[in-house]
């Protein structure tokens, strides 16, 4: 009896290894090189907490994009944020620290320290954020790209390390891009910019 039981076992090894993928790890040390690959425009996909504040505000976030500018010599990235709630649009800026060595990003709002775990998966026009990834009661995962909208091989990149973590596809709340109600504001921060560059670049003529 014990040989047909050995080789069933043996036979569902592949299925299990395909339903538990290995573990990312979460402390990969951030260097120039991942700064320059997170630099940029990005489009929230999707999310899911266990922290109860966490998930509070992603449950009222209809859809979210971002721009990130990494500042290599002050280990800063500077942080503008476009929310779009069910009836209006929230922006905000800030500036997040660098923590090399550990893989982290932080952000300090009302006198607390929130800490992300920086995940670069295969695709580089993704990336995740991985938060209290040893905390089966605490932990989270969000999904970002450079695009609203993604491929099914990079949503299931972000399943393969939900599951990893121990969470589950029900968790998950989704950004929707149709929502999205920042649009004019984005462009008139746009316009902002461009005219006070033009402004700036006047003034270094004429001195």
């Amino acid at each position: 009896m014990a040989l047909p039981w050995a080789l069933a076992v043996l036979s569902l090894l592949p299925v299990l290894d395909a339903q538990s993928p290995a573990c990312p790890n979460f402390s990969v040390p951030i260097t120039n090189a991942s700064l320059d690959q997170i630099s940029g425009k990005w489009f929230y996909i999707a999310s899911a907490y266990r922290v109860p504040e966490y998930k509070k505000v992603s449950s009222v976030i209809h859809a979210a994009f971002f721009y990130f500018t990494p500042n290599h010599v002050e280990d800063r990235i500077h942080l503008r944020k476009y929310m779009s709630m069910p009836t209006q649009c929230t922006y905000y800026s800030t500036n997040l620290r660098v923590n090399r060595e550990n893989g982290t990003l932080t952000r300090h709002e009302n006198g607390t320290d929130h800490f992300g775990h920086l995940l670069l998966p295969k695709d580089p026009k993704t990336f995740m954020l991985a938060f209290f990834p040893e905390d089966k009661q605490n932990m989270g995962l969000a999904f970002f790209a450079d695009k609203p909208e993604v491929t099914p091989e990079q949503m299931g990149e972000f399943y393969d390390y939900l599951m990893c973590m121990g969470m589950d596809k029900s968790e998950v709340l989704y950004g929707d891009e149709k929502k999205n109600l920042c649009l004019p504001l984005e462009k008139q921060h746009e316009e902002e910019r461009r005219k006070e560059k033009e402004k700036s670049e006047t003034g270094s003529v004429l001195d």
